[in-house]
C-alpha cells in the first residue's frame, strides 16, 4: 500500500510501529479513561469476516437503551395453550400486537 494512501498519522515506518507498540497498554500499565471509553462500545468478532462484522452490529444497534420512565407494566396473563401458541407463531413483536388489539377493543367497548 503507498504512504500517500494511508490515513494521516498511520506508521510508515518499522521505528514508528515499534514507538507505537512500545506505548501500547500493556499487563504492566492499565488503560487510561479515555482508552476506556474509546473501546466501550467495540464489538468483538473472533471469526466470520465482514458478513460476522456486519451480523454483530446490526444486533448491537437492535439492542435497546435503559427507560427513562417505564411505559409498560409487567403483568401475569392466563391464555389457553392453543391461544398462546398461536400468538407466538405469528413471530417476534406478538406481545405488542397482543396490547395493540387489547387497546382497539377497549376503545370499541368504553362503557358509556
Amino acid at each position: 500500500m503507498k504512504s500517500a494512501s494511508l490515513p494521516k498519522g498511520f506508521p510508515t515506518t518499522s521505528e514508528e510501529w515499534e514507538k507505537l507498540i512500545a506505548e501500547a497498554p500493556g499487563e504492566d500499565r492499565p488503560p487510561t479513561p479515555e482508552e476506556e471509553a474509546a473501546w466501550k462500545d467495540a464489538v468483538l468478532v473472533l471469526e466470520g469476516g465482514i458478513p460476522a462484522v456486519r451480523a454483530a452490529l446490526a444486533e448491537k444497534r437492535r439492542q435497546r437503551g435503559a427507560q427513562i420512565a417505564p411505559v409498560k407494566v409487567p403483568t401475569t396473563i392466563r391464555f389457553d395453550a392453543d391461544v398462546l401458541a398461536e400468538l407466538k407463531a405469528t413471530g417476534k413483536g406478538w406481545q405488542t400486537r397482543v396490547n395493540d388489539a387489547m387497546r382497539e377493543w377497549i376503545k370499541d367497548h368504553k362503557a358509556a
